[in-house]
């Protein structure tokens, strides 16, 4: 039985490369370096933000955690048992208790299925409820999504981005999982529909006792929602720490940089904005020692040779940098 006091998921130095073939015969030139080595526990009940720019490999993070694509390295654990020693019958069962909100609403609905189809499909897969049970349960998961039961016999295409997005999380919660990988599910939505579905994925946390792992770029969004936060850049997470801690006294100079970009509204107020130099460096070659030396503003000789880890820092959080104190 696993021990209800231990992390629901542990993730230990996962990596996820992708091959880029060149030439006639399709040889293996070089490896795009998506995830690199990357490692954190999800509490039980908790929402873990897993934040940072466009490319630096958070989604191919959470795609690997739940085995739609599969890892290079790693040890992912999930309620006590390693997901990437289960076969594929093994994996099958225990993805009941795994799921995914995906980030866009218009494809990630199939287009010819209605929704009873879409929202019943996990019962028919895992053959836990037919015929009018299903449709029940169906009717049942679109009232607590906040949709009119009787529109189970419409097509996605009659739906607006929001109303797309709770049926995403009615397919989501439908086997009553544990663990919902939230990728990116307000990025693709206007801001008044963001803070509606925000606040159904808070609800429904307290309501179904869920853990999240939330993937956004968005800081304000994930300072809301999350109870501690990663930072990744170019594959690596450079800070962990809790909301407050990452959004009131960032030690790591990138996240420091994020922070200082997100806009406040208020015209009178004033805020130093770090502007970062460069270009993100690719991810098929990463720059030796610390990935984020060749824009970080304070960087010293020892940072361009010698890797950092991703040590302890006297508050209890966690930064890959030698100058955090």
């Amino acid at each position: 039985m696993p021990d209800p006091q231990q992390p629901l998921l542990r993730v230990r130095h996962l990596k996820k490369y992708f091959p880029i073939r060149r030439g006639v015969l399709s040889r293996v030139a070089a490896h795009v370096k998506a995830v690199d080595d990357v490692s954190f526990d999800i509490n039980r009940g908790e929402t873990f933000g897993l934040v940072g720019e466009s490319g630096c490999g958070k989604t191919t993070a959470g795609r690997a955690i739940l085995r739609l694509i599969e890892p290079e390295a790693g040890e992912i654990s999930f309620d006590g048992v390693d997901l990437l020693k289960l076969d594929a019958s093994g994996l099958r069962k225990k993805r009941r208790d795994m799921q995914i909100i995906f980030q866009d609403p218009y494809a990630s609905l199939n287009p010819r299925m209605t929704i009873r189809s879409i929202v019943g499909e996990p019962f028919a897969i895992h053959g836990l409820a037919s015929g009018s049970e299903r449709d029940d349960k169906v009717a049942e998961l679109l009232k607590t999504v906040g949709l009119d039961p009787t529109v189970r016999n419409r097509y996605p295409h009659e739906f607006s981005g929001g109303q797309r997005q709770r049926i995403g999380i009615a397919r989501a919660l439908a086997l009553r999982p544990k663990l919902i990988v939230a990728d990116e599910p307000v990025s693709a939505l206007d801001v008044s529909i963001q803070a509606q579905i925000i606040n159904l994925l808070a609800d429904l946390q307290q309501q179904f006792g869920l853990t999240y792992l939330f993937i956004s770029h968005g800081i304000p969004v994930i300072e809301h929602i999350s109870t501690r936060i990663g930072v990744m850049y170019l594959g690596k997470l450079v800070e962990v720490g809790t909301s407050r801690q990452i959004c009131t006294s960032p030690r790591h100079p990138y996240t420091q940089a994020l922070l200082s970009a997100v806009p406040i509204p208020d015209p009178a107020a004033k805020k130093q904005r770090i502007i970062l130099k460069g270009d993100v460096p690719t991810p098929i070659n990463p720059p030796t020692g610390c990935r984020f030396h060749t824009r970080c503003p304070i960087a010293v000789e020892r940072c361009k040779t010698e890797e950092p880890p991703l040590r302890t820092l006297s508050d209890d959080r966690l930064a890959a940098c030698h100058l955090a104190e």
